[in-house]
């Protein structure tokens, strides 16, 4: 036996690269139109040109004491760290509690993957609707 405390692998591990902490990074996500929610969670997020999906926090005071609101971000982590192969590549997101929902793990792992999944169809969607503006609007033009 070894007195060496045993690592993840690097796939379970939460580096600062997936973590969004700036707030200009905050900002230009909330700036977004884009949104899903369920009955545990609620996720905003945007389209980057970064290799990986970046997870940001916003838990309130109104979500309950201190102790309440970092057990929300531990476990809101612990999904997105278990599930980042099923998070989609190149999107930016911000999660928060729903209003009034408990913070139960598996609920939380279940909700976020999906979430995030419906955050980059509605991305796409939105993407190929301004690329079909802008190509209807040459056309006018022309």
């Amino acid at each position: 036996m070894s007195d060496k405390p045993s690592h993840p692998p690097a796939d379970q591990t939460f580096p600062p690269k997936i973590r969004i902490r700036k707030q200009a990074d905050f900002d230009h996500v909330y700036q977004s139109e884009i949104f899903a929610a369920d009955q545990v969670l609620v996720v905003r997020g945007v389209q980057t040109e970064l290799d990986c999906c970046r997870l940001g926090l916003s838990v309130s005071r109104k979500v309950g004491n201190a102790v309440v609101r970092n057990r929300w971000k531990r476990m809101i982590r612990e999904a997105f760290r278990k599930n980042k192969a099923k998070m989609p590549v190149g999107v930016d997101i911000v999660v928060r509690p729903r209003k009034g929902a408990t913070c139960n793990q598996e609920a939380i792992a279940r909700s976020l993957p999906k979430l995030a999944k419906l955050i980059q169809k509605r991305l796409k969607q939105q993407s190929d609707k301004n690329q079909n503006d802008q190509a209807t609007g040459r056309q006018q033009k022309k």
